[in-house]
């Protein structure tokens, strides 16, 4: 079919105009019997709009006819963008123009002008595939009639209710809405309620909410459940048999305090000069088997999704939590990379294997600190047996460091909010997430594990699922190179991340250190999964992959079902091409769904600092400008790590410009510079918990401050970049919990 299409579309991009459907068969030698599936075939390079149907019945090719085909992503605003994909430049679409077509509708636009600074601007003209037939929100009761708000403020129409399409919702409930009736140009949507969730105060309602929203699964289907309770809850002696026995070796997990799935355990030991560090995975995939119903609901999940008062697994509870999780004093069947380091660090000898462990102690990051920093007494006495092992595993992981820090290895210091929840489910306090040695030594392990096994499989040249992050685009390149110069700083690229790197360093411990993390995070490409291997820049590792996480990450279990087929020798020709046709889509689907995950995510830990804030109202706190836009300041506040945003209409004593060449707001009559960094005094103006948003307002004294530093110099540049929660989730060194559960293993 695939085939037929491409040859369709050649013929009329060489005939160079529309073609009527009799003209197309007979240029195809269609016989009277194909003359259907013919026809089929062209509507549907219609329906995806591959092809444009005219007037007057012919068919053309989109792009000749200045028409473009992409999805919509609305604003909140109302207006929106067409998004074609592939490169081509977004077309931008007023509220007036949107012709009944929602937020995420694959659409046809045409395409009628340009906006300031060359952007296209158009008007939709077909909706070809509609994206939301339901649609989360809260029901709301008028006179006669009701509505249904969407959750989602993309979605920017109301769907109508009838009275008779209740289904027993009441005003204020949070409900699952279908449309029966799309939007058009002249009219909205109409529906019926399907389900009530319930009430939005319910954080239960609140993380269902959220999830549906991104289209990620919340509850397990009963047939899942049923499959994972019939897998035995202690290993036997059948399963351990032909496995390599760890069980006499000292092994511990490193996790969280709140963590309950423990996916990675590790071992390590002295010999001759050198070490050998064993890092043991738990192994899903001898439970998890391809095609099953667990694995099916595993692949569209993809990833664990972690809120901060919740984990919405990967797996069911009764593997994820019990016989996949490699709790203590318990034999665990596990896959082990076993690692041999000589004195320096450097990797001299690695080893894959099937194992059985069982985990000496479960160890949180907070009290492996205090061990090796003595800080406490009697933590020593009770965990004597193992702070040799702990002191050895600093002393290696100290010189993986620094090895990774030589090699160009970028590490982002860029702080991240750990928000602290009740025991009635409230938020306590929003406070820096702590990060230190612990955290730092398993991460070390997990990167040197996930790269040994990606350059096993690179070396032989098999198929494999390689996490990759490409390089920065030349043009990111050249807008970083121009901003660091206005601070002294010469880049050259000729060093690779090495360059990058060495920017980070210079400009520790001085004011600029925080925009210039984000202004460097912004300039890169976003990890992903790819059965290509284009290396990982950030880490500046020419081969790495995930394979320490198969309890939270999809990809993690089809890297160990590869490492399986390697070490029995199963990875046969015929294998390495179902592998070949089958890691394409994974990868694309596996990395979709993890930016789904961190969406949500994301919009979760709003709303929570939100509800936060909300008794707020009215109150004065010290912060730091995070961002700035040319519709305000981002400001976080220093108290309770909070970000709100100062719109540009609240600063009054001045009409401001944003100065997108240095990235400042700017007075025209006071010369008040706005730059990120500035220290203010803002009050607590509103707190919008629907829309999660904080608005803030300046103190005068802020202004008058802002005011005396003056204006920029000529010829001097300050930049910057918006809120750090938009781009937090750039590159995998960017983005972790207060657990450690997403920043391990990068």
């Amino acid at each position: 079919m695939e085939d037929i299409k491409d040859r369709i579309q050649a013929f009329m991009e060489e005939a160079g105009r529309p073609i009527s459907f009799k003209d197309l068969t007979q240029a195809f030698g269609v016989e009277r019997h194909e003359r259907d599936e013919f026809k089929k075939c062209i509507k549907g390079m219609a329906a995806e709009g591959l092809l444009i149907k005219t007037r007057d019945g012919r068919y053309g090719l989109p792009l000749k006819m200045n028409l473009v085909t992409g999805t919509l992503s609305c604003h909140a605003d109302g207006f929106g963008f067409v998004c074609p994909g592939g490169g081509d430049t977004d077309v931008f679409v007023n509220p007036r123009r949107m012709s009944g077509a929602m937020h995420g509708d694959t659409v046809m636009a045409r395409v009628e002008g340009q906006r300031g600074g060359g952007k296209r601007e158009g008007s939709i003209i077909r909706v070809l595939n509609r994206a939301h037939k339901l649609v989360v929100g809260r029901f709301e009761t008028a006179k006669g009639f009701s509505v249904v708000i969407p959750s989602d403020e993309k979605i920017l129409e109301r769907i109508i209710i009838p009275g008779k399409e209740k289904n027993g919702a009441v005003h204020g409930m949070i409900v699952v809405a279908e449309i029966e009736k799309w939007p058009t140009k002249n009219s909205g949507p109409s529906g019926r309620v399907v389900e009530v969730i319930g009430n939005p105060q319910d954080a239960d309602v609140e993380a269902e909410v959220i999830l549906r929203k991104f289209g990620l699964p919340g509850r397990f289907p009963r047939e899942v459940v049923a499959e994972a309770k019939d897998i035995p809850s202690e290993v036997s002696a059948h399963d351990i048999s032909g496995r390599v026995d760890l069980r006499g070796f000292t092994t511990i997990t490193i996790d969280g305090e709140s963590a309950r799935d423990f996916d990675d355990a590790v071992s390590l030991e002295r010999v001759g000069q050198g070490y050998r560090l064993r890092v043991s995975i738990a192994d899903v995939s001898h439970y998890v088997r391809p095609s099953t119903v667990l694995d099916k609901e595993a692949y569209e999940r993809s990833t664990s999704v972690y809120f901060p008062d919740r984990c919405v697994p990967m797996l069911p509870e009764a593997l994820s939590n019990g016989i996949c999780s490699l709790n203590p004093k318990v034999d665990r069947l596990t896959m082990t990379a076993e690692l041999e380091f000589d004195a320096s660090g450097t990797i001299i000898k690695k080893r894959l294997y099937e194992s059985v462990i069982k985990s000496a102690e479960r160890m949180t990051y907070t009290n492996v600190k205090k061990l090796l920093k003595d800080e406490d007494a009697e933590l020593s006495i009770r965990y004597q047996h193992i702070i040799d092992d702990l002191r050895l595993m600093e002393e290696l992981a100290l010189k993986l460091m620094a090895r990774r820090r030589d090699a160009g290895s970028i590490d982002f210091d860029l702080p991240e909010p750990e928000i602290i929840i009740g025991i009635e489910g409230t938020v306590e306090d929003i406070v820096r997430a702590e990060r230190h040695i612990a955290h730092k030594m398993i991460e070390e392990f997990m990167l040197a594990a996930n790269r040994a096994v990606a350059e096993e499989f690179s070396s032989r040249s098999l198929p494999f699922l390689y996490r990759v992050h490409a390089s920065p685009s030349q043009e990111s390149i050249d807008e970083f190179k121009e901003f660091v110069a206005a601070f002294g700083i010469h880049l050259d690229m000729g060093k690779g991340p090495k360059a990058m790197q060495a920017v980070l360093k210079s400009v520790e411990g001085r004011p600029e250190e925080r925009l210039i993390n984000h202004v460097l995070l912004r300039s890169m490409k976003q990890a992903v999964y790819s059965p290509d291997n284009v290396g990982h820049f950030g880490l500046a590792f020419k081969d790495y992959g995930h394979f320490t996480s198969p309890i939270r990450r999809y990809p993690d279990l089809v890297v160990h079902r590869l490492v399986r087929l390697l070490i029995n020798g199963k990875y046969t020709q015929a294998e390495a091409a179902r592998m070949e046709a089958l890691l394409p889509e994974t990868a694309t689907h596996t990395s979709a769904r993890e930016r789904k995950a961190m969406e949500a995510e994301r919009e979760i830990a709003d709303l929570k600092k939100c509800q936060f804030m909300k008794d707020k109202t009215g109150q004065t706190y010290d912060g730091f400008i995070s961002g700035v836009t040319g519709f305000g300041l981002f400001v976080e506040l220093k108290e309770y790590f909070v970000e709100g945003l100062v719109h540009v209409s609240m600063l009054k004593n001045d009409y401001y410009v944003f100065d997108d060449k240095r990235h400042t707001l700017r007075g025209e009559r006071t010369g008040t510079a706005f730059k990120v960094g500035d220290p203010v005094t803002v009050r607590i103006a509103r707190v919008d918990i629907e829309r999660r948003r904080i608005d803030l307002v300046m103190e005068e004294d802020a202004l008058a401050a802002a005011k005396g530093a003056g204006a920029l110099k000529p010829g001097s540049k300050a930049v910057s970049v918006g809120p750090g929660k938009d781009r937090v989730q750039k590159t995998d060194a960017s983005k972790g919990k207060s657990t450690g559960r997403r920043k391990k293993g990068r």
